[in-house]
């Protein structure tokens, strides 16, 4: 609709919505002749109907006009072939536009050529809107799928959802005067964003006149039937309606600019918001190429109705259905078959941890077994002490088998040794090294408690209240008959014994997940025993634990022989162990500290360290290094993925300040950074130059690398690869040097075959046969297809790794690698509050080939990912094929993800392996 002022002689013309399909521009092909304030008389015009593809001009409207002093009214409506077309309804509706009184006085001395040029321009509109643009072809795939979108809520419809509402609306309005506010729109529908709902509700109150703040239950229903309303047109509608906010059936490039900030406001794209006005000249070059300075409500439809095609044709659309059929869960209702069959499914996916827990729980098993059966046998003990005793001295030798297993799963170079130099890792879960430390602690826990309570509130009550003559057979074992229970107590055994139980339990507080990661809130000081730090220092009292265990080994009550002693036995071998992995870490990292190449600070909190490489440092992509930064503190290292590949020429972290460590690491290097320049990227930035005035970086030491379940990903045909937020950090490096080991196997390829040409290598002489090009990286890399998944929750999160994925995307001509970039802030594709968003992406992915969100080459989606149809797309793709899973991130995926791949595995002919980082 068209809005102007009667003073400047321009009408108001009304249309219906049907009427307002069509925006081309028509050229003029008659002249307008003649002064309007002159005497009246009759002027004709032609003008071409658009899309017409006449060569020979005939194909017009011809529009006569009577103009008087103070009038323009029009005489006739004329076809081409002389029909008259006054009984158009439509034309004729559209002819009455043109008919304008003009106002006496100073309107009669206006200029003559400036109200020809506005009746000239005016008839070109009014003559296109005559031509019904055509029809967007919503058969197709991809707008099917389309026409599913536009949804102003997510969750409730119609008649249901109304229930909810209308219970919210009593609630908020009993307190409003039995009104609903503005303000609190969003509240009742249920829609987070409250300047979008505000938006909406102002477009639904527009759209009936109202001029309130605030409406009755009655509008606040139709406003709802409005927006729950299923139809893609409705919807459509309604979205125009919010754009166009004067109304006037055009949006003009400033109403595109405010709904742009507006959608990037609801789902939090600040780079968005801040290039609005780039972005809706964009949107109006695009849908208005005619330069008319608005768009219509078909042009908004188009858009929004492209999209790619996604459907799946012949063979793998049959497969999808096979599997979408064979994934369908059953519930069998027999529980022996429902048993078995999990139980068989179970053993399949976890037969390597299975083994190890049934050997430690049988070790556990056989020496309680053994020493509850020995001293059972000693009837001068058991006579007074009974099964107590047995109990205790049964929990004992567990309790000096797990105290030595406990430190093995902590030996890192140790385990990353057998990893990469043996072929233990078939059978043997390294993965679970941590986790395999907290069982034992678990089992820790277990012996101490029945060894501990045996004693304490069993033997020793037994041996005060024993009859002389009953006690008098284990006299030489305790001496003189005790008086008191703090006899026991103060002794050397019962001191250290003591000790040990509240060292232990103070570290296992420390170390469960609220403590750890700083959940418990506590008022200070005891704020400080909360963190990583707290659970770092904690962990290290072991060294006074271990001392106390020895001495309380040594001088035991019923155990005089030197050889029967053989706590120290258990511990010997693990603790030696320990000790030179602890000297290697140390004379290792210390030797020579590594140089700060560049630091960058980037959005939500990470900082990105590049060092230079330290000599002999060798390291797999997926592998991780501790840092130690002595100006933070000379004690503390901490682990982080290594994000460069081993093609670099130097080291890599991005470190995300989620405590007091990292948070103080982070402004130490800020302080040596500033606003980056000539377009570099990062919040801040400091550069190692070569010239003098380089910053001052504080020392830093580094420790690996590290074995991590990331690094077998070389084992994998097919390899999908899912980070969240951070820990996209380790499959970074992989998509890098996956990139790399391709690029260096056809450079290889390229020697080789060269090398054969240069020494005559032909199939007719036979000279020489040219070799296989590196036989062994192809027998270490297998990879020939990645899927990398990065889920984050902020759009500034794209920067971490902007440039990284911009040169995976150049480097990976071959498409082996298939990037997707996940924005959750962003609501889901087909939400109105994301729809100006995904059209925007489009464009802007389309003409500039970079995303408007992550600003990278790689296109990005919205909301969180259907890790089903992940897993489904994979197993189409790759039949009969065994694919390598491999998470770092929060762990509420881990269960999904797992039990998902453990799913594909039974039910397709695609295995699925399922790896989780863990350090």
């Amino acid at each position: 609709m068209q809005k102007m002022s009667s003073d400047d002689g321009i009408y108001h013309h009304h249309h219906s919505d049907k009427e307002a399909l069509g925006t081309d521009k028509v050229p003029h092909i008659g002249p307008l002749s003649g002064s309007l304030n002159k005497r009246a008389g009759r002027k004709g015009s032609r003008f071409n109907l658009p899309g017409s593809s006449s060569s020979k001009g005939d194909d017009y409207v011809e529009i006569t006009l009577d103009v008087g002093d103070d009038s323009v009214a029009v005489h006739s409506l004329k076809a081409a072939n002389g029909d008259d077309l006054q009984d158009d309804p439509e034309l004729t509706l559209l002819a009455k536009g043109l008919e304008k009184k003009s106002s006496v006085g100073s309107s009669m001395v206006r200029n003559a050529s400036a109200k020809i040029k506005q009746v000239g321009q005016e008839l070109k509109r009014l003559t296109s809107l005559s031509k019904k643009p055509p029809r967007f072809d919503r058969t197709k795939s991809a707008v099917a799928h389309a026409l599913k979108g536009l949804k102003f809520i997510s969750k409730t419809d119609g008649e249901h959802g109304w229930v909810a509402v209308e219970k919210l609306f009593d609630e908020i309005s009993a307190s409003n005067n039995g009104v609903l506010p503005r303000s609190r729109f969003g509240e009742c529908i249920g829609m987070e964003s409250k300047e979008f709902a505000g938006q909406l509700f102002d477009a639904l109150a527009r759209k009936r006149n109202l001029q309130f703040d605030s409406i009755d239950k009655a509008h606040l229903k139709e406003f709802w039937d409005q927006i729950s309303n299923q139809s893609f047109d409705a919807r459509l509608q309604t979205f125009f309606d919010m754009v166009d906010k004067d109304a006037d059936g055009r949006i003009t490039e400033e109403e595109v600019k405010e709904i742009i900030s507006l959608s990037a406001s609801a789902n939090k794209l600040s780079n968005i918001q801040k290039q609005a006005e780039e972005y809706a000249a964009l949107i109006m070059e695009e849908l208005d190429p005619d330069n008319l300075g608005f768009i219509m409500i078909h042009n908004l439809e188009m858009l929004l109705l492209q999209g790619p095609d996604e459907s799946v044709r012949g063979e793998s659309r049959n497969l999808s259905q096979m599997l979408s059929q064979k994934l369908k869960p059953t519930y069998d209702y027999n529980p022996v078959r429902r048993f078995y069959r999990d139980t068989i499914y179970f053993l399949l996916d976890n037969w390597q941890r299975v083994w190890v827990m049934a050997l430690w729980t049988g070790a556990m098993c056989g020496l309680f077994s053994y020493k509850y059966i020995e001293y059972r046998q000693r009837e001068d003990v058991f006579e007074v002490m009974g099964h107590c005793v047995c109990f205790a001295k049964g929990a004992a030798e567990t309790l000096k088998l797990n105290m030595a297993l406990i430190l093995l799963p902590v030996c890192r170079n140790t385990i990353t040794w057998l990893r990469n130099k043996t072929k233990l890792g078939a059978v043997v879960p390294f993965d679970d090294n941590l986790n395999f430390h907290k069982v034992i602690a678990v089992g820790i826990s277990i012996g101490v408690g029945i060894h501990g309570i045996s004693h304490l509130a069993c033997d020793f009550p037994r041996l005060l209240h024993a009859k002389p003559d009953e006690y008098e057979p284990i006299e030489k074992y305790f001496g003189e008959q005790a008086k008191s229970y703090w006899h026991f107590v103060k002794h050397i055994e019962g001191v250290t014994g003591i000790i040990m139980v509240a060292l232990m339990a103070f570290a296992f507080t420390l170390a469960t997940p609220m403590f750890r990661r700083g959940r418990m809130k506590l008022p200070k000081p005891l704020n400080k025993l909360t963190g990583f730090n707290a659970f770092w220092y904690s962990h290290h009292i072991f060294v006074i634990v271990y001392t106390l265990l020895i001495v309380h080994g040594i001088k035991l009550f019923l155990t005089k022989k030197w050889y029967k002693k053989t706590t120290w036995m258990y511990l010997a071998i693990p603790v030696f162990l320990y000790i030179c992995e602890r000297l290697t870490r140390l004379l290792r990292s210390s030797i020579e500290a590594v140089t700060i190449q560049k630091v960058a600070v980037y959005p939500g909190n990470v900082l990105a360290l590049h060092m230079s490489r330290p000599r002999g440092f060798r390291y797999k992509s997926g592998q991780y290094i501790f840092v130690n930064c002595d100006v933070v503190s000379p004690f503390e290292w901490h682990p982080f993925s290594i994000t460069s590949a081993p093609g670099d020429d130097y080291v890599s972290v991005h470190i995300r300040t989620l405590g007091d460590w990292t948070g103080q690491l982070r402004t130490v290097f800020s302080k040596v950074c500033k606003q980056p320049t000539n377009g570099k990227s990062g919040l801040l930035r400091a550069d190692c130059l070569q010239e003098n005035n380089n910053p001052e970086f504080p020392r830093v030491l580094i420790d690996g690398p590290y074995g991590a379940p990331a690094q077998d990903y070389k084992k994998y045909e097919v390899v999908l690869l899912v980070g969240l937020g951070i820990g996209a950090t380790p499959m970074i490096s992989i998509v890098k040097d996956i990139v790399h080991n391709i690029r260096s196997m056809a450079e290889d390829e390229d020697e080789e075959l060269s090398s054969a040409l240069e020494n005559g290598a032909t199939i007719n002489n036979k000279t020489s046969s040219p070799s296989p090009p590196n036989p062994k990286r192809r027998e270490n890399f297998k990879t020939k297809r990645a899927y990398f998944y990065w889920v984050t929750r902020e759009q500034g999160s794209f920067d971490w790794f902007k440039g990284i994925m911009n040169e995976v995307a150049e480097m990976d001509h071959d498409h082996v690698i298939e990037l997707h970039n996940y924005c959750t802030s962003v609501y889901e594709e087909g939400d109105a509050r994301s729809a100006l968003i995904t059209m925007l992406q489009s464009l802007n992915h389309a003409k500039n080939g970079v995303d408007v969100v992550s600003g990278t080459r790689v296109k990005s989606h919205f909301a969180k990912p259907n890790w089903r149809s992940v897993y489904k797309h994979i197993a189409v793709n790759h039949n009969n094929a065994r694919v390598g899973v491999f998470y770092c991130g929060a762990p509420a995926l881990t269960k999904v993800l797992r039990q998902l791949a453990s799913d594909f595995s039974h039910k397709t002919s695609t295995k699925f392996d399922f790896h989780k980082e863990n350090f």
